[in-house]
């Protein structure tokens, strides 16, 4: 009898073995999250507290190292005509539609379509994307498009293969745009629109960098939030706490050693959002 039950045994711990290889092969997002699924952001460096708000650098998210995005359409350096133009993208190994499996989904203002593609126009507000195929709007000029995977959270996939970036002519214009797709570029993503009640409690800064990164005596990223200046030395997602209600204003700066703003049409940004109590 005793044989029987360690045949069973074995022969079930094959099995449940033989599930989380397939599983993991086909979803690489079923990885286990970094951080236990009740805690909230865990800072990856000193919290910098000022004029009563708190701003800390987070990494516990789920990286999905093997998620990769392009744009097939429009193509690189394609003339297109006005209107809406058509997006085409190729995905692999990321889900859109899936709610981004860690506790921050709780504790950051979270999508209930879930992962998405962030849509960037000429460093415009992102518009958000839950299939790989759609339709958007665009005026006669040359564009700058940036495309990049975001959690269900808004928090952008930072590493190589999970952003497309190019430049795109609409119809015929007749200026052309300064934009040197080599050199480094800051873009905007979040905070963005309103926040009410439990979502105004924990606002997530996020931005996205091309040919650079940052570091305590290299670039930086001068973040001024409501009149006070915070700098960034690593490109990670930040928390700010202590917000009013009310319209708040950010303005980024993508800033050399010397705290001079790098060369680039989108390396100094400012944008407003709300925060609204509960109903």
């Amino acid at each position: 009898m005793r044989k029987t039950y360690l045949l069973l045994a074995s022969a079930l711990m094959v099995g449940f073995t033989a599930c989380d290889t397939a599983r993991q092969t086909q979803d690489v997002e079923t990885q286990t999250p970094v951080a236990p699924i009740n805690e909230g952001p865990i800072p990856a460096g000193a919290v910098m507290n000022k004029n009563g708000l708190s701003v800390f650098a987070f990494n516990n998210s789920q990286n999905y190292p093997e998620s990769q995005l392009r744009l097939n359409v429009p193509a690189a350096g394609s003339v297109v005509e006005p209107g809406p133009v058509q997006f085409d993208y190729t995905l692999s190994n990321y889900q859109l539609t899936r709610m981004t499996p860690h506790s921050n989904a709780e504790h950051l203002a979270n999508s209930q379509q879930g992962q998405h593609i962030h849509n960037i126009v000429d460093n415009e507000p992102y518009t958000a994307h839950y299939e790989t195929e759609f339709t958007k709007e665009m005026k006669e000029g040359e564009h700058v498009i940036l495309s990049f995977l975001s959690r269900s959270y808004h928090e952008s996939l930072k590493h190589e293969g999970a952003y497309d970036l190019r430049k795109v002519t609409v119809g015929r214009p007749t200026e052309s745009l300064e934009f040197d797709l080599s050199t480094p570029h800051m873009f905007y993503s979040r905070p963005k629109g309103e926040y009410v009640g439990k979502d105004a409690e924990q606002i997530m800064l996020d931005f996205y960098l091309v040919n650079t990164d940052l570091s305590a005596t290299g670039n930086k990223v001068r973040a001024t939030i409501n009149g006070t200046e915070f700098m960034l030395d690593r490109w990670l997602p930040y928390s700010i706490q202590g917000l009013p209600m009310g319209e708040n204003t950010i303005q980024l700066e993508l800033v050399d050693s010397s705290g001079n703003v790098l060369p680039g049409p989108y390396n100094s940004v400012t944008r407003t959002f709300t925060l609204k109590p509960a109903a």
